[in-house]
């Protein structure tokens, strides 16, 4: 389904990527406190054939610089793309310029007490509003109204959806009457619990105790509905990856509890961790209609792709990295598969167009390697904490039982496609 037609090794460790929304740009955060962009390479079309070529070409790097003195923690551009922010151990948020990689703002991330506060992760919610949270479990809303390479020194409001570190965040769409277009409500998962935020009214939901850490989430939209006469665009839920190799599903609406269970992985005392997910564009491998296709990173390195939507049960494993986990996962603008892990980042493209009766039939991915990463330019100095922080990532991936759901279903693995 997948062949790796590029990649590209990285000076040290990944901690986060952030694809740029409207142009081939990929921004890396490494454990060294190095923020990179890199130019992945375009998928051209041969004058006598209407078929693109893969887009297999050198990755190359636009600005690369020591963004913070500790590992850079999580990234996200802006909403039109002209803004790269970056949040690290250093417990300070930045905005830097997408074309020159130049600080145009800088905070310190407010704390409870006279410890840091280190971020878990950013999100651009809007052009005007940009989500921070911490490991201490507040989620911080900073004002961008003025500009978005300015930064407000407090945060507009802050929430605590969670008892624990946010793990992932995903927005949701805005209902038939908002005025704006964009998202003001999200979901957010932390510890064993999922809850949902309103941008101005704060937590409005919060699940029951799952019984395991959960970790990733991703919306999916056009389900089929279970009954004749729902609307015609069907039902949406997101998608929330586990600790313990296990997807759940959570029907919009209903927070409470999860309605369903997809198990991607098992093993002696659960499987593998989920710790990252991105959803595929429609058409890849055939599936087409309702149905869609889910990328996993999971935490042996393996990348699960799951298929959703009736087509529960399909699903081909790639290799992104030996032993190192998958930390981010996304979609370029040319429908590629970005994925990041270790000290590497590849570029899915697909291979072949699978017949859903036969998921046999999907091809292994295939490695190859770019030259090095060019020269750098030091904006600050420090010692790199990556030892430390690999500590602190394995230390929040605990292991626990999940509950006895109902609608359960199994997903049927290829060992031989590892």
């Amino acid at each position: 389904m997948f062949d790796s037609i590029c990649a590209f090794p990285l000076t040290s460790d990944l901690f986060a990527q952030a694809i740029h929304p409207t142009e081939r740009l990929l921004a890396v955060g490494l454990t060294s406190g190095h923020v990179q962009t890199l130019r992945l390479p375009p998928v051209t079309h041969n004058g006598d054939s209407s078929e693109a070529d893969t887009g297999c070409g050198e990755i190359e790097t636009c600005w690369r610089t020591r963004r913070h003195k500790g590992s850079c923690r999580s990234l996200a551009w802006s909403s039109d793309g002209e803004t790269l922010f970056s949040a690290g151990t250093d417990s300070i948020l930045k905005a830097a310029s997408t074309e020159t990689g130049r600080v145009t703002s800088k905070i310190l991330i407010p704390s409870p007490n006279t410890q840091p506060d280190p971020p878990s992760l950013i999100h651009a919610l809007t052009p005007t509003a940009l989500l921070l949270a911490t490991d201490s479990s507040a989620l911080h809303i900073y004002d961008l109204r003025t500009t978005h390479s300015t930064l407000s020194s407090k945060p507009s409001q802050t929430y605590h959806p969670h008892t624990d570190y946010v793990s992932s965040l995903t927005a949701l769409p805005p209902g038939e009457s908002s005025t704006s277009g964009f998202p003001k409500q999200w979901v957010t998962t932390g510890g064993s619990t999922l809850a949902v935020t309103d941008l101005r009214k704060g937590v409005l939901s919060r699940s029951e105790d799952q019984e395991e850490e959960l970790l990733s989430s991703v919306l999916v939209t056009g389900l089929p509905a279970r009954k004749r006469g729902r609307a015609e665009n069907g039902r949406e839920k997101v998608y929330v990856g586990g600790a313990g190799g296990v997807i759940t599903t959570w029907e919009r609406g209903q927070w409470d509890d999860q309605g369903g269970r997809i198990i991607v992985d098992t093993g002696i005392g659960g499987g593998e961790s989920l710790d990252c997910m991105t959803l595929l564009p429609d058409g890849i491998g055939g599936i087409k209609g309702s149905g869609r296709l889910l990328a996993a990173g999971m935490g042996d390195g393996a990348v699960k792709i799951v298929g959703l939507g009736g087509y529960d049960g399909l699903f081909v494993t790639l290799r992104h990295a030996d032993v190192d986990s998958v930390v981010g996962l996304g979609v370029d603008v040319d429908g590629r598969l970005i994925s990041g892990g270790g000290s590497i980042v590849k570029i899915w493209t697909e291979a072949i167009i699978a017949e859903r009766s036969r998921p046999n039939g999907t091809k292994r991915g295939i490695d190859s390697d770019s030259d090095s990463d060019q020269g750098e330019k030091s904006e600050e100095n420090g010692e790199a904490s990556s030892g430390e922080e690999k500590q602190q990532r394995l230390k929040k991936k605990k292991r626990r039982k999940g509950k006895a759901k109902p609608d359960v279903k199994q997903v049927l693995g290829f060992d031989d496609l590892d």
